[in-house]
């Protein structure tokens, strides 16, 4: 039984069974151009040895062993063989872009029925003493901290396009009015989507409430629609919304 300079017990003479070294000295230096000598692999069955002899070249690469496996080009020097490939690391799967959001649309009425554009029609906005008054006789849970505002200039806003939507302006949730009732003094009545006016094939327009806090009502009721049907509005109407805000209908003369 031979001993290797690492002190391993070896049944070969020339080269140990565990790590390869060399037994009787260190081999000459190669010959420029040949490949570099290093340890033999160890026999079929031999035990192998997480570490080796500090200073054994690797047979592949020439770099001197530190561990088991070359720093280089990872040989195994136990086994005579190359590192094990890692297991490929797993990938998240990759989601398609979802599509942007969509504004909600209304489905309580068939587009392709929509009639022409009304022409000239103009909604004049101000504040409704009279419409005031009778909400607050309807002793509302707010009714005792809604005060009627001083002073509200009276606003006219052109209606263009075949839907026009009465509400409050709010950039978070999307909703830009063409009716915008956000303007100081704020009703505090009207919600960010209140009512709609859709254009009608006769030239006119209809109402929809869409399911407003506090109603829509028109002319000389307080009794406030149905939600999600159509009201025939036109000329000289007016609809009542939120507090104390009254938007009449024209056709571009005073209402």
């Amino acid at each position: 039984m031979a001993l290797c300079p690492a002190g391993h017990a070896s049944g070969s003479d020339d080269y140990c069974d565990v790590c390869g070294e060399r037994i009787g000295g260190t081999s000459a230096p190669p010959a420029p151009g040949a490949p570099p000598s290093g340890p033999r692999p160890a026999a079929p069955g031999a035990p192998t040895q997480a570490m080796v002899a500090p200073g054994v070249a690797c047979p592949d690469c020439g770099t001197p062993a530190a561990d088991r496996f070359c720093e280089q080009c990872g040989y195994d020097f136990a086994t005579g063989g190359g590192r094990p490939s890692a297991p490929p690391v797993p990938q998240p799967a990759r989601s398609e872009p979802s599509e942007p959001m969509r504004a909600p649309d209304l489905h309580y009425r068939d587009q392709s029925q929509s009639g022409p554009r009304p022409a000239g029609w103009v909604a004049v906005v101000s504040a409704d003493r009279a419409y005031y008054d009778a909400v607050i006789a309807m002793n509302g849970p707010d009714a005792a901290r809604i005060v009627f505002p001083p002073f509200v200039p009276e606003r006219r806003i052109p209606l263009t396009g075949d839907r026009v939507l009465i509400g409050r302006r709010s950039p978070s949730r999307g909703t830009e009015p063409q009716i915008d009732l956000r303007q100081p003094p704020e009703d505090p009545g009207v919600s960010h989507t209140h009512a709609f006016l859709l254009a009608r094939p006769d030239g006119r327009w209809s109402l929809v409430d869409p399911g407003s806090a506090n109603g829509t009502c028109v002319n000389d009721s307080i009794e406030p629609i149905p939600n999600n049907v159509e009201v025939p509005v036109g000329e000289g109407d007016r609809v009542h919304v939120g507090a104390w805000t009254t938007i009449t209908l024209t056709r571009g003369g005073t209402p």
